[in-house]
């Protein structure tokens, strides 16, 4: 082999695999749907979710760069996790929107279990396993509570497979929520850079997932860029 030859393929050997050029993030967002939240809560975080992909700034951080792979579930007791939206490339903003309104338009499984955040955690770490292969993987969980039924955070960060994912929490708060938040902060968010966001309860969940989804999006933007 020639010099100039060895150098192309040296050249070649060092690109990035073809998978990891065409999605920047996966991304797993959870929703509470445990029997503290009511049919009229449950409705406020699907239409808010909904409404939040389509909010201009938004949309502007998912196609300031390589697409992202989008899905959503829904969480309650320790058995009782069920995909809303299985894994989707959103490379357009029709793509988008199609999500957006499969979204708006679910129905919740279940009304009568309890928080087992450690169980929807693992489902999301699984869930994760069958992404698209991206830069980096983030599970979003939001919840209205901490966890009261079954392992709690800690024992799925060391029983599933977490190498490598971010968890951010989106705390749904009352006047009476600090112990809510204090336990997304210390117990649930895990990972570089994590975070949580906080609803001033379910009225304010819309413009919390916002505040969420561009800081989260717009991060990956400038990790892509570095």
């Amino acid at each position: 082999m020639t010099r100039a030859r060895a150098l192309v393929a040296a050249a070649l050997t060092a690109l990035p695999a073809p998978g990891l050029a065409e999605c920047r993030l996966a991304l797993a967002i959870g929703m509470d749907v445990s029997s503290s939240v009511d049919a009229f809560e449950d409705a406020l975080q699907r239409q808010g979710l909904a409404h939040a992909l389509l909010a201009d700034p938004v949309q502007e951080a998912f196609f300031d760069g390589p697409p992202v792979a989008l899905a959503v579930f829904e969480w309650s007791g320790r058995y009782n996790q069920r995909l809303i939206v299985d894994w989707t490339l959103v490379d357009t903003p029709d793509a988008l929107a199609a999500m957006s309104t499969r979204i708006a338009g679910s129905r919740r499984g279940t009304d009568d279990y309890p928080t087992a955040l450690g169980h929807a955690l693992a489902f999301g770490a699984m869930l994760l396993q069958e992404a698209p292969v991206c830069w980096q993987a983030k599970i979003d969980i939001s919840g209205d509570g901490p966890n009261n039924e079954g392992y709690p955070a800690g024992s799925a960060y060391r029983a599933f497979p977490f190498d490598g994912v971010t968890v951010n929490g989106l705390a749904i708060v009352a006047e009476d929520g600090s112990g809510t938040l204090a336990h997304y902060r210390t117990e649930v968010i895990r990972g570089p850079d994590a975070f949580v966001e906080v609803a001033r309860g379910f009225e304010d969940f819309q413009a919390a997932m916002e505040r969420k989804l561009e800081r989260e999006l717009a991060a990956q933007v400038i990790g892509a860029q570095e």
